[in-house]
């Protein structure tokens, strides 16, 4: 283990974690009021912890930076019953790809009417969640959706819908994380026509209402100029099927992929600034336009759940293997694929104990049967860390349990919520008996 330079100030290190985070004696990290070794002890390990403040501080920020514009919440960075409850009372809807996230939501008590469901190739059952339950929009994602929601919402039916657009803006911090360029499966292109075509296909069904244009750049995306490229050319569209079709559509949803930051000193999105400018942006070229402003929605995900999030392991073992030391924990890619999809890296911290040691590089590593089963490559932990001691990871709220498998069936971990110094559990640990309880063959 190669000794580094001099551990940063306790301010710079905590820059990622809750605002509720304080250092504790004893090498203890609190955050809402709990510390994080009581929750492993109490509730085992892995344990996903959840700041409850910090998820509601966050959509408050979203909705005083977007005044009189619609924010939803993209369910798919994680969806629980707390979590639609909290996004209920602080007044955001929701955005949802599937039936299972619809049928969740609605069936804790979020109101249908502000939730909006999208998605590349809806099934039959998701198209017949939302008519059922009253969604209240669908996007269309492909010219087939056009006559198979026309035909499921029958003759006297009206359901209102969205046309997912591709502007041809490559933005994200990943390649497999871009969703607003030509070569990929989301969306109608708005550069070879289709676009256009499909929108001319809605208004000829007379039982689904076109509110707006829908788009999404993609994700973990830190500037803002991405977002007024896109805001351009969306209004260009809108300006034309309003010369074609005398249309003035009344919303335009931007989609979200809002970057955050998970290590000190990444890059984050200014939320301030996006707001600001985007604004000022749709105001200008609705002016040049002629056309009325329309109703401005974003759809954060991660940038609301990720920083409120913290997942905490146990070392089982610890291997010097040349000039690599392995830490390994008893979690891994069946709770987080994101290191092995995108090439991650998170800043775990030890908790628990204080430790006096020198400040050294190792890669910490899952229990899982993959040589790509890293969850955090060179991180800064003391040169004693040891079997028994406790890792924890910031920033681990948005897309860490929404993308759990049940590989090697070690099963997902819990989520506890944390606030006032009280924990509560949201999520229970998935057991032996569930994962032997859904295997019905022999």
């Amino acid at each position: 283990m190669t000794t580094v330079h001099e551990p940063a100030t306790t301010a710079a290190c905590l820059s990622v974690w809750p605002a509720s985070t304080t250092e504790r004696p004893l090498g203890e990290l609190g955050v809402g009021g709990v510390a994080l070794a009581e929750v492993a002890d109490r509730f085992g390990t892995p344990v996903y912890v959840l700041d409850e403040a910090e998820v509601r501080d966050r959509c408050r920020a979203y909705r005083d930076a977007f005044p009189g514009s619609e924010v939803l919440y993209a369910a798919k960075a994680f969806l629980c019953r707390a979590m639609a409850h909290w996004m209920d009372e602080e007044g955001l809807g929701l955005d949802v790809c599937s039936a299972g996230e619809l049928e969740l939501a609605v069936t804790t008590g979020f109101p249908p009417e502000r939730i909006v469901l999208h998605g590349n190739a809806k099934s039959p059952r998701d198209l017949d969640a939302a008519l059922r339950l009253g969604v209240g929009r669908i996007v269309i994602d492909s010219p087939a959706e056009i006559a198979r929601l026309a035909a499921a919402v029958g003759p006297d039916g009206h359901q209102k819908v969205m046309v997912r657009v591709v502007p041809g803006i490559s933005a994200g911090g990943h390649e497999k994380i871009r969703t607003g360029t030509d070569d990929q499966k989301f969306g109608l292109s708005i550069a070879d026509g289709y676009a256009a075509h499909a929108i001319a296909r809605i208004l000829d069904q007379p039982q689904l209402e076109l509110t707006g244009l829908h788009c999404h750049l993609g994700s973990q995306i830190t500037g803002v100029k991405p977002y007024l490229v896109a805001v351009r050319r969306l209004v260009g569209l809108m300006t034309r099927l309003h010369e074609q079709h005398g249309l003035v559509l009344p919303e335009l949803d931007l989609g979200g992929g809002h970057g955050i930051a998970y290590r000190p000193g990444d890059e984050a999105l200014d939320l301030t600034a996006l707001a600001r400018r985007v604004r000022a942006e749709l105001t200008d070229a609705c002016a040049t336009a002629g056309l009325p402003v329309p109703r401005l929605i974003i759809e954060p995900g991660r940038a609301v759940a990720g920083p409120a999030g913290i997942a905490v392991y146990r070392v089982l073992s610890v291997k010097h293997t040349g000039h690599t030391v392995f830490v390994a924990v008893d979690g891994g890619m069946s709770d987080n694929p994101r290191p092995a999809l995108y090439g991650v890296r998170y800043a775990p911290r030890l908790i628990g104990r204080h430790s006096t040691a020198a400040t050294a590089r190792a890669t910490v590593v899952g229990r899982h049967c993959e040589a790509g089963d890293v969850l955090a490559a060179d991180a800064d932990l003391p040169a004693d860390v040891r079997p028994g001691d406790h890792l924890a990871v910031p920033v681990a709220g948005a897309y860490h349990l929404s993308m759990a498998s049940g590989y090697n069936l070690v099963g997902r971990p819990p989520v506890v919520a944390v606030r006032d110094g009280l924990a509560r559990l949201l999520v229970r640990r998935e057991s032996l008996e569930d994962i032997r309880s859904r295997d019905v063959g022999l």
